[in-house]
């Protein structure tokens, strides 16, 4: 397999997707911010100093799937036709769960957008509650699924510790 961003000199290249058809696209991510019990307790009661955490997180999501190219030096500027993310609260174990969506007509994958959206939800729920809990982790971070282009559908296999919770 070769490095599809490096030309033959082996220096760092945008792809020329010129001839790629359009096909529809799509891919899913998942972050998590797991924080602790008074951090998340605040969060759900949604009385956190600085607004609603979740409703921040969710536009700050879609905004930054929108500026992927911006952050993402090789990344296409692309005409994203649909941006998603949700969040699972989970008691249990004082964690957020964030699932983000993207979706385009296009020559090239929408999997950086997705996996954008879902960490930059994240960070900005990690900067909402950080006075409550500095020492909140964020992660694991990963790309679900993808739909579209020449290698079609794929789906991450779920982890070891996905199939002992299920």
């Amino acid at each position: 397999m070769t490095l599809t961003h490096l030309n033959q000199q082996g220096e760092a290249s945008m792809v020329d997707v010129t001839d790629k058809d359009v096909t529809d696209r799509a891919a899913r991510a998942q972050s998590a911010v797991a924080m602790s019990a008074d951090a998340f307790a605040q969060l759900k009661a949604g009385n956190n100093k600085k607004g609603d955490v979740l409703a921040t997180a969710r536009i700050a999501g879609i905004q930054a799937a929108k500026k992927t190219a911006d952050l993402i030096p090789l990344c296409h500027p692309l005409a994203l036709t649909k941006v998603k993310v949700d969040f699972a609260l989970d008691d249990e174990n004082h964690t957020v769960h964030i699932e983000s969506y993207c979706r385009l007509a296009g020559r090239t994958g929408v999997e950086m957008e997705a996996l954008t959206a879902a960490s930059v939800a994240a960070l900005t729920i990690y900067d909402m509650c950080k006075a409550v809990d500095p020492a909140m982790v964020i992660g694991p971070t990963k790309l679900q699924e993808k739909e579209g282009g020449k290698r079609g559908h794929w789906q991450a296999e779920a982890s070891p510790t996905e199939v002992e919770k299920k």
